[in-house]
């Protein structure tokens, strides 16, 4: 009797489990914009450190903005996104990376997130898709044609930014990694001490 009743007890847990796993999976799913089936662009993989340790990988939407795909390809294929920082992290919003001209661990804090590369900046190119969970934006200042090296991950949906900001990519994969880049504080996510890290960055084609 002892046995049975301690089976029976596994085996609800075990359906526990399994049930908490299929509601994670579809509570992901419901908040995450769809690549299409047929994307065939390249894909940025992001090996990140500190913190979180493992590897975001983005599908790039180039079908909706081919211009900024191309420079954020340009510049990873270049390794200027090696070593750059995610310096604003704010939770349940975002986190932000790509500073290539002052967004190194060993640069000045204060400097990070002003920088871009010394290539031009882009004009926008925004269309309908939602600013969903694992969505990746061109970070911009207040001119729309502003975007250059920056770029932000999503961590929940932000209607607000929808048709504001370029969409240029889907995480497919690293959720757990994302999740586990180190917060900032205050109401601008300024991370404070180390970093988490972009120790680097490639493209699969």
């Amino acid at each position: 009797m002892r046995d049975k009743l301690l089976f029976a007890g596994l085996f609800a847990v075990g359906l526990a489990i399994l049930g908490a796993s299929w509601w994670n999976l579809n509570a992901v799913s419901a908040q995450t914009t769809e690549v299409p089936a047929d994307h065939d662009g390249p894909v940025m993989v992001i090996e990140v450190a500190g913190e979180a340790n493992g590897t975001l990988r983005v599908a790039l939407r180039d079908d909706l903005a081919p211009n900024h795909v191309e420079r954020i390809v340009t510049l990873a294929e270049s390794g200027a996104y090696d070593g750059v920082v995610f310096h604003r992290v704010i939770e349940g919003f975002m986190a932000q990376t790509g500073d290539v001209e002052h967004g190194r661990a060993d640069g000045n804090p204060r400097f990070w997130g002003m920088g871009g590369s010394d290539l031009p900046d882009l004009a926008a190119e925004f269309t309908d898709e939602d600013f969903a969970r694992g969505v990746v934006g061109m970070a911009r200042s207040q001119n729309p044609n502003s975007a250059n090296s920056q770029f932000f991950i999503m961590f929940a949906p932000a209607p607000h930014l929808n048709g504001q900001y370029t969409v240029v990519g889907q995480l497919i994969d690293g959720y757990d990694v994302l999740d586990a880049i180190k917060r900032g504080t205050g109401g601008n996510g300024a991370v404070v001490g180390e970093p988490d890290r972009m120790a680097r960055v490639t493209i699969e084609r």
